[in-house]
């Protein structure tokens, strides 16, 4: 059996005149908020990757196909679908033997654009360690496929939620270079800024771009992580996010919650409390990172 690497018509003509492409995944069509809304910012993320320059490859898998590229009735379609698979590296392979239908995280998009030769990936927030590891050893697959997959991932930072000084220090130990956008402090992804600072910093995509080159050069497996914050006029500053996030967290352990249900709980749970503000920022922040990984792209095809 081999893959069946499905490529749009958009990505296809991108492909062969050496246009530059990003990689956006598709979990926030069907896991991250309701039709006909999910949709809409699907194509409005991918509008601002094209109004950047780039072509914008939403990556997921339909009935065993891995497609790299949506139309817009897939789009659509994925956006009505029930029961769809969240696939992570864990279970792409088998998603794909058994003719299903996923919607890739970030682990998994990253496989497909290897796979796709796309370089630049942009999402929202990367997953990461979640607080009270320790215990439950609950890590993320993003941060394992970041050392080891060459495609850079631009990002509002890690998810708020998780315990973001074990996150980074993960990525240390792993060797995965953790870059800031235009700032000296990490982004929180809610928040522009936290009380973390960051190990490498870049003004602009060309900097960015020259990293990605010579650590492809010197042969260095993984990917760069750049962490982009939030636009100030759209961010929840920390002050006003974390005693929301532990309220949540709070009920979260009340109700025992645990495993792949807690973020999904932990999110909906914020957007509860801030009515719909959560949304709305992630929104921004989504698309923001969409802007940068299309210059950034821009740079590498340079």
């Amino acid at each position: 059996m081999s893959i069946n690497l499905v490529f749009s018509e958009e990505i296809r003509e991108a492909r062969e005149t050496g246009q530059p492409i990003v990689a956006l995944e598709s979990t926030i069509i069907t896991h991250g908020m309701p039709y006909p809304q999910n949709v809409e910012v699907a194509q409005d993320v991918e509008n601002v990757v094209r109004q950047n320059g780039a072509t914008p490859a939403t990556i997921a898998i339909l009935d065993g196909s891995l497609h790299i590229g949506l139309s817009k009735d897939q789009l659509e379609g994925l956006g009505q679908a029930n029961k769809v698979a969240k696939v992570s590296r864990a279970d792409i392979a088998a998603i794909i033997a058994k003719g299903k239908t996923g919607a890739t995280t970030v682990s998994a998009t990253m496989i497909a654009a290897n796979l796709a030769d796309i370089k630049v990936f942009a999402t929202g927030g990367i997953g990461g360690v979640h607080r009270g590891a320790e215990q439950s050893f609950d890590v993320s697959a993003d941060l394992q496929e970041l050392s080891q997959t060459p495609v850079s991932v631009v990002c509002a930072g890690a998810k708020a939620i998780l315990d973001l000084p074990k996150t980074f220090e993960v990525l240390e130990t792993l060797g995965v270079p953790v870059v800031a956008y235009g700032q000296d402090a990490l982004p929180a992804f809610w928040s522009s800024t936290s009380e973390l600072n960051a190990p490498l910093r870049a003004d602009n995509p060309h900097q960015i771009a020259d990293m990605i080159r010579v650590r492809r050069e010197m042969g260095i497996p993984g990917g760069c992580l750049i962490a982009n914050p939030i636009p100030k006029d759209a961010e929840i500053p920390n002050e006003v996010i974390t005693p929301i996030i532990e309220a949540a967290l709070k009920a979260a352990a009340v109700q025992g919650v645990h495993g792949k249900d807690v973020t999904p709980f932990l999110l909906q749970k914020i957007f509860e409390i801030t009515k719909g503000a959560s949304l709305t920022a992630n929104i921004a922040l989504i698309k923001n990172n969409a802007a940068l990984a299309s210059q950034v792209a821009k740079s590498l095809c340079d």
